[in-house]
């Protein structure tokens, strides 16, 4: 008998070992795209969804390169050097003749040095395309594979997933390789309905397999050796980053506190002197407003923090916590997507540095009418 407790103690503290472990393990993905006219972009939305399905996911949506598009310019924009920094990456793209975009084709030429310290060797990679007809879809996607397999990634494929559920009285973008979505075909809204439930199904396997094959290629070390040598000011400019001039505090306080090596900042969407998308989310003010309104919050606190540390950004060791509150609707429950706004930037900017523990909330009102406040704290040296 005792041969037994014994035995069933040693599987209940595996069990419990293996759960603990399973519900520490987090994943960050990002959704690299390029578009032309939001199509790219809808699947990205429909794939994050997807992802964060899985409670231990984060996926970040980025673009290769700025646009004029009004639906897509309040996108931020990825930097090279940051690919290394997700544990995972589902790329997205027009097709162009049976080919990837050629702003898609600019980006990965530029990611050579990645390729050369076999950066990417192991993560794990997914793509997906907003073709015209679909002619040359499956040639645009296999052309998609060949420059990630050339990296070393891990391919996911999307199998045949969903099939069974979409609707087949009209074309459909379906592949084994990828979602793609028929956006010339005008018979139905595009992305179809089928179309973003096949999306939302591969962002949920993608998740999956990226969290699983996390930790099985340890870059740590090259990460940390790259941080090193990246200028954070300068890193600034490459992005186009622009830092706005520091607000002027309305009241008998400063615009930071530093105690010891902690540096204190609050603010609120002021631009140019003026609040930023003013009034209430789900009223007045859309989530994409919110977030517009939210990304202009932290460059306004971080224009602060670049003062603190008399100018020098690369004396920045962590942030160590952001508190965002937003001016919403007693039933919003969103407040988390909002802030990734903020979040996003901040790891875009520091890297791992970058890298924080958040709280988010929802009130009724807010100073000057902004839709929403910030709360930082930063470790400097």
């Amino acid at each position: 008998m005792n041969k037994i407790g014994n035995f069933l103690s040693v599987v209940f503290l595996l069990l419990t070992t293996f759960t603990v472990m399973a519900q520490e393990r987090t994943a960050n993905i990002l959704i690299l795209i390029h578009s032309d006219n939001g199509g790219t972009y809808e699947l990205a939305k429909e794939l994050a969804k997807g992802i964060e399905t899985n409670k231990n996911v984060h996926a970040v949506i980025k673009q290769v390169k700025a646009s004029s598009n009004p639906k897509l310019k309040i996108i931020p924009v990825a930097s090279i050097d940051e690919l290394a920094n997700y544990d995972g990456i589902a790329f997205g793209s027009p097709v162009y003749f049976g080919n990837i975009s050629t702003g898609m084709s600019e980006f990965l030429a530029k990611t050579v040095n990645l390729w050369t310290n076999h950066t990417l060797e192991g993560k794990p990679a997914t793509v997906f395309m907003s073709a015209g007809s679909g002619a040359g879809k499956e040639l645009a996607l296999q052309a998609f594979w060949n420059s990630l397999a050339v990296h070393g990634m891990v391919l996911v494929s999307n199998g045949i997933r969903g099939y069974e559920n979409i609707d087949k009285t009209i074309p459909q973008g379906n592949s084994v390789l990828g979602t793609t979505s028929l956006a010339s075909l005008k018979n139905v809204e595009r992305p179809s309905k089928s179309e973003r439930y096949l999306a939302e199904l591969q962002g949920k396997n993608f998740a999956k397999t990226t969290l699983a094959l996390k930790g099985t290629f340890d870059n740590t070390e090259k990460m940390q050796q790259t941080e090193k040598t990246v200028d954070i000011n300068e890193a600034l400019k490459q992005k186009n980053i622009v830092l706005p001039n520091l607000p002027k505090p309305v009241g008998n306080y400063e615009l930071f506190s530093r105690s010891g090596n902690l540096v204190f900042i609050n603010q609120v969407s002021l631009k140019d002197g003026k609040v930023l998308n003013p009034g209430k989310v789900g009223v007045n003010v859309t989530e994409e407003q919110a977030k517009e309104a939210t990304k202009q919050t932290m460059l306004n606190i971080i224009a602060i923090l670049k003062e603190a540390v008399g100018g020098d950004l690369n004396k920045v060791k962590k942030c160590v916590q952001l508190i965002g509150v937003f001016n919403t609707t007693d039933n919003y429950t969103q407040h988390a997507l909002l802030m990734n706004a903020a979040s996003d930037l901040t790891v875009e900017i520091f890297g791992e540095k970058g890298k924080h523990t958040r709280n988010t909330q929802g009130a009724y009102s807010l100073p000057v009418g902004s839709s929403v406040s910030i709360q930082a704290i930063f470790e400097v040296e």
